[in-house]
């Protein structure tokens, strides 16, 4: 009972009526979920590797890089766009109220935030937190995919245009790569993109479409999971 009055709380955060909880199947039981080995070494290696990057300009105004912050095995990974201020401060990505609306979004789907996988396109904080640009993107983002290959999630959560579009390599707006499953990189992992939680601090009417890329992003790891 508590853990749905908490979820309801979250619920209301978003700007939405509750909905009642199903039976999940037998197949996506964490009990039935195989675990997944990785490498510390190779961890290890890749986070030395983003904390002591100089491949961009943005190393010279950063106050630490974020790496991501989760569970390695995790079947969810969310993926944003670059840290703002509370990030690079605190060296975690989505902190701060955009982090609060962010874990009220994964507890409305049974996600709590440590169950999942968190990063970003970009590791360090852009000035002013403007947009990353292009040329820092491609410096950054084999990272992301490194992070990627290593996780092996069976979902991935784009938050955001710029988390969207270079996830998938293109210019297609967000409005448009909603409601969909797109595939993409060397494992072909499934995405769902959705809008970024400070987009909807700006924009609170948007709150019940990213309720809806929720539900989908949930049917679809459903069927992923009773095919694995």
């Amino acid at each position: 009972m508590a853990e749905e009055q908490r979820r309801a709380r979250y619920l209301e955060a978003l700007g939405i009526e509750q909905w009642v909880r199903r039976a999940m199947p037998a197949e996506v039981s964490e009990a039935d979920t195989p675990a997944i080995s990785l490498g510390e070494s190779d961890w290890i290696t890749l986070q030395a590797c983003v904390r002591n990057c100089q491949r961009c300009s943005l190393h010279q105004t950063r106050t630490q890089t974020v790496f991501g912050v989760g569970d390695p095995a995790a079947q969810w990974m969310v993926v944003g766009e670059a840290p703002g201020v509370d990030e690079d401060r605190q060296g975690e990505p989505f902190v701060g109220a955009a982090g609060q609306l962010l874990n009220a979004m994964l507890a409305a789907i049974y996600l709590p935030r440590e169950s999942v996988f968190i990063a970003n396109v970009v590791k360090c904080r852009p000035p002013g937190n403007r947009d990353p640009r292009p040329e820092e993107v491609v410096q950054c983002l084999p990272y992301l995919h490194r992070q990627i290959s290593l996780v092996r999630p069976l979902i991935i959560l784009a938050f955001g245009r710029v988390a969207a579009q270079n996830l998938l390599n293109t210019e297609t707006p967000i409005g448009k790569l909603r409601g969909r499953v797109h595939r993409s990189g060397a494992l072909n992992t499934p995405i769902i993109v959705t809008y970024h939680p400070a987009y909807l601090l700006r924009n609170p009417g948007e709150k019940r479409k990213v309720w809806e890329d929720l539900k989908f992003a949930r049917r679809i790891f459903v069927e992923l999971s009773a095919k694995t």
